[in-house]
């Protein structure tokens, strides 16, 4: 089921995740629609919190269309273990800033780990926009969005076209 994704800014893409307990029936649903939100709207990567839900759930995939198998990725509580010194800049966007991009530097390597579906400890290390996605559904959790990494000025200037945008939305309703 595609469930709509809260647009900045939303006071619960602002909070810290509780992580989960342990996988459920209920979570693995909503994993299941967190990626079909995901490829729909379309976005490489998911965090609950973008859909409402405060708990440590990320959903990714960075295999673009025609290059590749998809290659669904879903972590409950996914937590970087270690990170290069070595850094990449990509210009990162988000389905809750739609139609926004800003170049982020962070960290080019992670090494993640987290429960897949069956509960199961799985630990990984990523590179390259992988890794980007990642910190940044991370980061999700910890109440922190990319345009949080941006000078105050563009910030504002983000968050103004962000308000203007739900008052849009609202009125076509």
């Amino acid at each position: 089921m595609k469930r709509p994704i809260l647009i900045h800014p939303d006071p619960r893409l602002k909070k810290v995740c509780v992580p989960v307990a342990d996988v459920s029936d209920d979570l693995r649903s909503l994993a299941d629609d967190m990626l079909e939100t995901m490829y729909a709207a379309p976005g490489i990567g998911l965090a609950a919190p973008q859909v409402g839900i405060l708990q440590r759930v990320i959903a990714m995939d960075c295999v673009k269309e025609g290059e590749g198998e998809p290659r669904p990725l879903v972590m409950f509580n996914p937590e970087i273990v270690s990170s290069s010194d070595e850094t990449n800049v990509y210009e990162e966007g988000c389905l809750s800033i739609p139609d926004q991009y800003a170049e982020v530097t962070r960290p080019k390597e992670v090494q993640v780990k987290w429960m897949d579906r069956d509960g199961h400890e799985q630990s990984e290390t990523f590179d390259g926009l992988w890794a980007t996605c990642v910190q940044h559904e991370i980061d999700h959790l910890n109440g922190k969005l990319f345009i949080d990494y941006l000078k105050p000025l563009k910030r504002q200037m983000i968050t103004r076209k962000m308000q203007k945008l739900k008052r849009e939305r609202a009125r076509e309703q």
